[in-house]
């Protein structure tokens, strides 16, 4: 299914009551997805939680959470239907930019290993992979390496 972003999309704070529908989409395209209370608490806790809406539909979602000196991608998603259209690149853009302005000297974050199409956008984006974790993600036989990427700003 193919669909037009001529139309306004809009990124905004994820609140509480967005938690339902992001778990929607967190479900549909991750086999090892996040709980609703992983997503409450990241917005309990003060972390930079937004959602990407065109018209009031909600499509994506990504998290970020700021240490002292760098700032951690720690989830980003794109239903499934509306990927391939440049929006997790938007998310990604709207939280560099984030970390810039609040002067992080770095953006850290982890790719599943066999996500080639996620850690091809974060390498066009600048970001270099500086280590592996062994056995990090869950996977359906046992578990999966994740790639550790960092953009220096």
């Amino acid at each position: 299914m193919s669909h037009s972003l001529q139309q306004t999309y809009q990124i905004r704070e994820m609140r509480l009551e967005d938690v339902r529908r992001v778990i929607l989409i967190e479900r549909e395209i991750f086999l090892f997805p996040w709980s609703e209370m992983n997503f409450a608490d990241s917005i309990r806790a003060g972390y930079h939680c937004r959602v990407i809406e065109l018209n009031d539909l909600l499509i994506g979602y990504a998290i970020m959470m700021r240490g002292p000196d760098e700032a951690h991608i720690l989830t980003i998603g794109i239903s499934a239907q509306w990927q391939h259209q440049g929006l997790g690149c938007k998310m990604l853009q709207y939280f560099i930019d984030l970390a810039r302005q609040q002067q992080a000297i770095a953006v850290l974050l982890d790719v599943r290993e066999s996500n080639i199409a996620a850690a091809n956008l974060y390498r066009r984006l600048g970001f270099k992979q500086i280590a592996i974790r062994t056995g990090y993600y869950p996977a359906m036989c046992g578990r999966e390496d994740a790639l550790v990427m960092r953009l220096e700003l």
